[in-house]
């Protein structure tokens, strides 16, 4: 009868750890919105680049402005499907409203109800950083910029998204004359003027940052209403 004999079990160099898929909520699709406000005017504009969160486009004609009413538009970058239903609350319930009251709500009452959505979203929030700009009652225009649980500020001049950090220095010194030594004149300039250097700044960002690209919406809104402009950018 032969003698039974058990060898030992192989060793493992090294132990592998395990892997657990990962759920990702959020994709910062990219793009650069900016705007402007003027003394009776407001310019906006972005770029219609939408891109996978890395190297790849998925579509180069998403528009990122968003008409809300006759005096008031709504520029966002983030996440795309976010945007989309940010917006679509946001038309539903200004329906709502105009039905109600027979009238449409006024530019500040929609910057802060737009406050009011994103801060009760807080703990799952849209991942949208957003801008409201138009005109107010007194046809003065005005711009409020957004964080992404709605904390937000009245400003003269804003920009959000991936190319942010490029159009704010070029802003702050064109717009607020800021870092100038000598500032001569009067500081309102036309609104063609602010169209021209708005073309010129989001050129500018989508020089440097790859997720901003295209074509440019460019968005003029006074006491006349909206009116919309399609601008060429880089396609590489």
């Amino acid at each position: 009868m032969e003698t039974l004999k058990l060898s030992a079990l192989p060793e493992k160099d090294k132990q592998q750890p395990i892997s657990h898929g990962r759920f990702e909520a959020y994709v910062d699709n990219g793009g650069t919105v900016m705007a402007v406000a003027g003394k009776d005017y407001c310019v906006i504009a972005g770029d219609t680049r939408m891109s996978d969160g890395g190297y790849g486009i998925q579509t180069r004609k998403y528009t990122k402005v968003f008409q809300l009413t006759k005096k008031c538009v709504l520029a966002t970058s983030g996440m795309q499907a976010d945007t989309i239903a940010l917006q679509k609350r946001l038309k539903s319930m200004l329906e709502s409203f105009e039905k109600e009251h027979g009238k449409p709500m006024s530019t500040p009452a929609i910057a802060q109800f737009l406050s009011n959505t994103l801060y009760y979203k807080r703990f799952f929030p849209y991942y949208t950083f957003n801008l409201v700009a138009g005109v107010d009652e007194q046809g003065e225009g005005w711009i409020w910029t957004y964080d992404a649980v709605g904390s937000h500020e009245r400003v003269k001049y804003s920009s959000q998204g991936s190319g942010n950090q490029l159009v704010i220095p070029l802003l702050d010194n064109q717009v607020a004359k800021f870092n100038q030594q000598i500032v001569e004149g009067n500081k309102d300039v036309s609104c063609e003027q602010v169209v021209s250097f708005v073309k010129d700044s989001i050129t500018s960002a989508g020089e440097r940052d790859i997720y901003t690209g295209d074509f440019a919406d460019i968005v003029v809104v006074d006491k006349n209403g909206v009116h919309w402009e399609k601008f060429e950018l880089k396609l590489d």
